[in-house]
């Protein structure tokens, strides 16, 4: 297996739920014995956040980050029908299919910046690519960082990419600081970040972003804001990717000045 190549699993337990945010995502037992946190298809943002987490922590791991094992899960017609809880149930019956799982590291605890503070490398590393991906969600009050291991692993990107959402004129878009980086829970110890510019950019070359990319499959691209084909969205999905990169210095420079407030 290539390092641009997702295994699939096919869920045969669902464990129990987490409660976290609206999405409802679920520990679940799947056909290779492991646990994993699985995303659901059916749940409020749909296979945007599936994409948008795929995307996201396979450039991360491109870039070197600890990223647990992604993996599509198929989640069969007859699963939930022995599930008690009603909204589970419809959860499970409107995710039937092809969904998103992610390795479960158990023991890991939540990221504290305050107990554990990481080199300002890391914390540049890890603010770039937020920035990129323009990800919402890493700030103090959720950060989607776990501790496993004594090492910082980075979990959940679906609040990422949230130019799909919207429509519009993506390469606009791309262009665009990003002003959410002010509530980044790593901001105050960034201080590298054109150094982690210059590195990065010389590892997500179109070649690389285009092999995740490619990850996405097809049937999730079919239903987008932009209204057109799936192969048209994905290569949307790429151009957006490269266009930003380019246009790094604009996202490095929001952040640089919203880091400076905070000294």
């Amino acid at each position: 297996m290539n390092n641009h190549e997702l295994r699939t699993v096919n869920v045969t337990r669902y464990v129990t739920p987490l409660r976290e945010g609206g999405s409802l995502p679920a520990i679940a037992e799947a056909d290779d014995g492991f646990l994993y946190v699985l995303k659901f298809r059916g749940a409020g943002q749909g296979v945007k956040a599936l994409i948008a987490d795929l995307v996201g922590g396979e450039i991360a791991r491109a870039l070197g980050f600890k990223v647990p094992e992604i993996v599509f899960a198929n989640l069969d017609s007859a699963f939930g029908r022995t599930e008690p809880d009603e909204e589970i149930q419809e959860l499970l019956r409107k995710s039937e299919g092809l969904n998103l799982a992610v390795h479960y590291l158990a023991g890991a605890i939540s990221f504290d910046a305050a107990v554990g503070t990481p080199t300002t490398l890391l914390a540049s590393q890890v603010v770039w690519l937020d920035a990129l991906l323009t990800n919402v969600d890493r700030t103090a009050r959720n950060t989607n960082m776990l501790t496993w291991k004594k090492e910082l692993w980075l979990i959940d990107h679906g609040a990422a990419l949230y130019f799909h959402h919207s429509g519009g004129d993506w390469k606009e878009q791309a262009q665009r600081p990003f002003a959410q980086i002010k509530d980044h829970v790593l901001l105050p110890y960034a201080s590298e970040l054109d150094a982690v510019d210059s590195a990065f950019k010389t590892i997500l070359t179109n070649e690389r972003l285009e092999e995740i990319v490619d990850l996405i499959p097809t049937e999730w691209l079919q239903e987008n804001t932009f209204d057109v084909s799936a192969e048209a969205m994905r290569n949307i999905y790429l151009q957006f990717l490269i266009t930003r990169i380019q246009s790094s210095s604009i996202f490095v420079k929001q952040a640089q000045d919203a880091g400076a407030t905070l000294i």
